[in-house]
């Protein structure tokens, strides 16, 4: 986004990418459909960021300019159920060669295997497949990315070189990540089985979503969306009858199980499935009897051991804090440096949001840098 506002403005540009091919991360994205933004109003679409100040670089490209700029890509988008927007072809790979060839198109040249290794002689250093080389450009937008999958490129390495230079920097956490279980034996054979018709609970946040039982613990988008508060402290609990009332659920219970398994009593008098049977079992036992049970099944409390590592993580939270940046993107202590992306300190939820703003920061740097 920051090269094609930069060759627009008439800029000779080189985008310098680590890695053998470019948008690892991006790519990764499209395994799951490539959720590019939300088609959602306005304000509720910004009140999904935890930083204020991203609110103008967003307004200026929010949900229907991403729609907008995958269509001009050749890449008809359709909204979801939920308002996700999606490319027809539900993958990544045919925007990013369309994306390529109109940079190449606008005279912007890509070095792969340039990998940054600091600043070196009044300018940055770059290892690369001729050995280091050192650029001085008039001006640069770094976007390398915040601390999760560092697999695909983003691994942090640059937060010292950048702290050294006097970057107020935060530090990273995990951010729309599963958490770790440590599972009984009997709960083996739900592993990659979905918990549907529950909701989760974190302090006041109750969010209805799907998630999934793994070998390591819980994920998916359920899990993500209360991820930020369970990480900070709030306590993690399941509502497995989300659409009935504690006091129906214990009038259903009433009767006890009689001669019935308790399992079999629940399925018949709850309509609950294996899985979230299996769940009650696991984080309620012993279980308890009347009145009590029907509060367990309202509010069973999630057993985790915390967050999965910020590699696993879909995101990361920390990075570059507003106090070392202009409003325009640009370091106040590396004059002509501009950063976007994740590098920067910012957290919101999956759903296109993350896209969205990575995105949008990238050409709200670019255009600042352009006329620098």
């Amino acid at each position: 986004m920051a090269a094609e506002a930069l060759a627009a403005a008439g800029r000779r540009v080189v985008v310098c990418e680590a890695k053998p091919s470019p948008a690892r991360k991006f790519l990764m994205a499209g395994k799951s459909g490539l959720n590019l933004t939300k088609d959602e109003a306005r304000p509720a679409f910004l009140d999904h960021y935890d930083a204020d100040w991203l609110r103008p670089i967003l307004e200026g490209f929010g949900p229907e300019a991403v729609m907008d700029w995958a269509w001009r890509l050749g890449q008809e988008v359709f909204t979801g159920s939920s308002g996700r927007v999606f490319p027809v072809a539900m993958k990544a790979s045919p925007l990013l060669r369309a994306w390529l060839a109109r940079l190449g198109q606008a005279g912007v040249e890509l070095r792969t295997r340039w990998r940054w290794a600091g600043f070196e002689d009044g300018g940055l250093v770059f290892d690369t497949p001729e050995g280091r080389q050192v650029l001085r450009p008039n001006v640069t937008v770094l976007a390398l990315g915040g601390a999760s999958w560092p697999r695909l490129g983003s691994d942090a390495a640059w937060v010292p070189w950048l702290a050294a230079r006097g970057v107020g920097i935060a530090p990273f956490r995990p951010a729309n990540m599963g958490f770790r279980v440590e599972w009984s034996a009997p709960m083996e054979r739900f592993f990659g089985q979905p918990v549907k018709g529950a909701a989760l609970i974190a302090g006041t946040q109750v969010e209805r979503g799907e998630f999934v039982i793994s070998v390591r613990g819980i994920e998916g988008g359920g899990v993500y969306a209360v991820s930020r508060a369970v990480r900070d402290g709030a306590v993690l609990e399941l509502d497995l009858l989300p659409g009935r009332s504690l006091l129906e659920v214990a009038g259903r219970l009433a009767k006890g199980p009689g001669k019935e398994t308790v399992a079999n009593w629940l399925r018949k008098a709850l309509k609950l499935d294996p899985v979230r049977i299996a769940l009650l079992q696991e984080w309620g036992r012993p279980l308890p009897k009347g009145d009590a049970l029907a509060r367990l099944i309202k509010a069973l409390p999630v057993r985790h051991s915390g967050p999965r590592p910020i590699e696993e993580a879909i995101s990361s939270a920390g990075g570059i804090t507003r106090e070392s940046l202009t409003d325009r993107l640009e370091l106040t202590a590396l004059r002509g440096v501009f950063v976007a992306g994740e590098m920067l300190d910012w957290e919101a939820p999956t759903g296109g949001y993350l896209l969205t703003a990575c995105l949008a920061t990238g050409l709200w740097a670019g255009r600042a840098a352009a006329v620098r």
